[in-house]
């Protein structure tokens, strides 16, 4: 079969990253996270402890260099030689990476970035944009979504799991004000793009999900 760009877009907590690393794993494709970037420009950004400023975050995000070096399950990620896989879930990151992702010029560098790193085919993107921005040419392009509480339920799982303390009710707040951000922002917001494939994953657990991907994905690459 031929290596195709598959995007993959949808809401926070939807299960975008762990689904595109399975896949890409099974396909032996290049995975590119791409909330990893932004998650990155806004860690990079709140470690110079400056006030929000958006002409010297777009600055930042034009010089660093962004890596992913995959190893065993977990995709490794480097800002300018330095790993911050875990540093970037912080819930400070979190907090601010939505509007530091809303930046013009932010995105911009993103972008090319990405386009340069999907050039040859054989990779999977996931993110908000990247079926109607990134890669509006994808031969596959998926919008995976979920309901808020199940997104929420999933989440709160997986912080528990990590020892953390949290609330249900407050993830689910967190979750929809997340999607109101991102789906109203005036530059690349999330929208499903025309020619999208919709996979609502409230009701299918993670086996499901990348079977039925991988299934398309063959009936795509013919």
């Amino acid at each position: 079969m031929k290596k195709i760009v598959v995007a993959i877009d949808g809401p926070a907590g939807a299960g975008k990253s762990t689904i595109a690393k399975l896949v890409a794993e099974k396909l032996g494709y290049a995975y590119i996270d791409t909330g990893a970037m932004y998650r990155s420009v806004a860690w990079k950004f709140l470690q110079t402890g400056k006030d929000f400023d958006e002409a010297f975050i777009s600055a930042l995000a034009q010089t660093m260099v962004i890596e992913f070096k995959p190893e065993a399950s977990v995709n490794r990620v480097f800002v300018d030689g330095t790993e911050v896989t875990d540093a970037i879930r912080s819930a400070e990151v979190t907090a601010n990476v939505s509007r530091v992702a809303a930046i013009g010029d932010v995105r911009a560098a993103m972008v090319a970035q990405q386009r340069r790193m999907g050039e040859v085919g054989g990779v999977l993107m996931d993110g908000r944009d990247i079926g109607t921005v990134v890669f509006p040419n994808a031969q596959l392009k998926i919008f995976l979504t979920a309901s808020v509480e199940e997104r929420a339920l999933r989440r709160y799982k997986e912080l528990v799991a990590k020892g953390q303390d949290v609330d249900l009710a407050q993830l689910k707040e967190d979750i929809a004000s997340r999607d109101k951000q991102d789906s109203e922002r005036a530059i690349s917001p999330l929208r499903q793009a025309e020619d999208a494939l919709l996979l609502d994953t409230s009701d299918m657990n993670i086996e499901q999900v990348t079977t039925r991907i991988l299934q398309l994905v063959e009936e795509r690459a013919q």
